[in-house]
């Protein structure tokens, strides 16, 4: 409830133009994950994961493909070879060849010389047979011409058409094994986005507690300034009053420089922490934005430290669940190409039409049939491919079990490390808080003292350091326990 009312407040300030922006770390938190472009591109991983394994789950079902095309070749398909045309083409000429007209007027004669006929028959069946001869010539070249005709296949123009369906039975396991791929590969485009998210928002809180440390550092060095500038105003009142000297003089002027300096350098590294923070939260670089927290002046011992447990990191962190889904992956990777060595069944059928009509001496008509079968193939030699690509899938999921272990232990060190780190910025915040009673105590004793003319330029000055680096310190370990706490939580995977 509270981002949510966090994230209203934001989107009304930035809707309205005369609204100060006051961010706070929950508000720039949300924006980011709003706006930032690495999320973005995650998001859209996820997405084509998600579709690559929709597409994964089709494996399983029919697939139906159409095919159409259409021809024009130089040459028809011919059933009968050139020798068989030309025989066709002069079918009656060779027959009428094999009437001899010699042979006929011979024989003729002999039958007249033995008076089997007169000699005017012989004439008139010889007249007869030459005639006969002559239309059995071009009444066999006719034929044999319808017959040459009858023959054609007029093929140079030829449309085909088909569909075939292919349903797999049996694939060796392979289509199981891609499902539960694509299932991992979605599964670790969400896990990607979580890593990613953690680390955006690991970044958004050092910038905004980068920002929070230089706005109380340059009101830090805006009151040293002050105070450097009141003492140099003093001195100088001093030398003209002859109870100071030049050298006081010019040793106040060098420390003067040094404060303008600094609150210079600071004011330059905030100008550019709001534009890196403005960058991260996706809004633009030159907006003038204030923080939450930029004067809270007291930061309480963190407990994050006693609230954490490895296997609570170990279950947490999205980078040890990527490596673990990376050894899924590899496992069924491994099955995947075990699967090409095993036998694979599959149904097929499929309605193929054309045009001339093949089923029909080549009609010029669309026709067509319809075919089922079965297709099974076997692997039979290889030589030993794939039992080498299993092998190697094999060492390749060693290697992830081996990074996956590995992941591990630099988890638990690191949780231990930000242990530390933590106790250790605490110690250092109570240590500057004590330091700041006794800078601020010396300070007064300083001035009291250079008022009364018992102390010298010099300790004052030396107070003003001291007391300017006892605020410095403090600040720095205020932010150094946020810092450790955003790098504590990081490492145990929350948020």
């Amino acid at each position: 409830m509270k981002r949510l009312l966090s994230l209203i407040a934001c989107t009304i300030c930035i809707i309205s133009p005369a609204c100060s922006q006051v961010l706070t770390l929950d508000s720039c938190r949300a924006m980011a994950l709003r706006n930032n472009k690495q999320l973005s591109i995650s998001r859209a991983k996820q997405q084509m994961a998600i579709q690559t394994r929709k597409a994964a789950r089709t494996k399983r079902l029919p697939h139906i493909d159409v095919v159409g095309g259409w021809m024009l070749s130089s040459k028809e398909i011919s059933l009968l070879t050139d020798g068989q045309k030309d025989r066709l083409s002069n079918l009656g000429t060779n027959a009428a060849g094999k009437l001899d007209p010699s042979t006929l007027s011979n024989a003729l004669s002999q039958m007249a010389q033995g008076g089997h006929i007169t000699p005017g028959a012989a004439q008139g069946f010889g007249q007869i047979a030459q005639g006969l001869a002559q239309q059995l010539e071009g009444f066999g070249n006719a034929l044999g011409q319808d017959i040459k005709d009858a023959f054609r296949t007029n093929t140079r123009s030829i449309i085909v058409g088909s569909a075939i369906v292919n349903q797999p039975i049996f694939l060796g396991g392979a289509i199981t094994a891609t499902n539960k791929m694509a299932d991992i590969a979605e599964q670790m485009a969400g896990t990607s986005i979580d890593a990613t998210e953690q680390n955006v928002l690991y970044d958004i809180d050092q910038a905004y507690w980068l920002v929070v440390s230089l706005k109380q550092k340059q009101q830090l060095a805006e009151s040293y300034l002050n105070l450097v500038n009141k003492l140099n105003s003093d001195v100088h009142k001093m030398i003209e009053n002859g109870v100071a000297t030049r050298a006081d003089g010019l040793k106040v002027d060098v420390k003067a420089n040094e404060a303008d300096m600094a609150k210079m350098q600071v004011d330059n590294g905030l100008s550019l922490a709001k534009m890196l923070l403005c960058q991260l939260c996706g809004m633009p670089l030159d907006t003038d934005l204030s923080l939450a927290d930029e004067d809270v002046s007291d930061v309480s011992v963190s407990t994050v430290s006693q609230q954490y447990d490895h296997e609570m990191a170990a279950a947490n962190r999205p980078e040890l669940r990527l490596l673990g889904d990376a050894v899924s992956l590899s496992e069924q990777n491994t099955k995947l190409i075990r699967a090409t060595r095993l036998p694979q069944v599959a149904l097929t059928g499929g309605y193929m039409v054309t045009n001339p009509n093949l089923f029909n001496g080549f009609d010029k008509s669309f026709n067509g049939m319809w075919t089922v079968g079965i297709m099974v193939r076997v692997p039979v030699l290889d030589w030993g491919e794939g039992a080498y690509r299993v092998r190697a899938t094999k060492y390749a999921t060693k290697m992830a079990c081996y990074e996956l272990e590995e992941a591990r232990e630099k988890v638990e060190l690191q949780v231990t490390q930000c242990d530390y780190k933590l106790k250790e910025a605490n110690k250092r915040l109570l240590t500057a808080e004590k330091n700041i009673k006794r800078a601020d105590e010396n300070l007064r004793c300083a001035n009291l003292g250079f008022s009364e003319g018992v102390m010298g330029v010099t300790q004052v000055m030396e107070a003003q350091t001291a007391w300017n680096q006892a605020q410095s310190q403090k600040i720095d370990a205020q932010i150094d326990v946020r810092l450790c706490e955003a790098g504590m939580k990081k490492a145990l995977g929350i948020r």
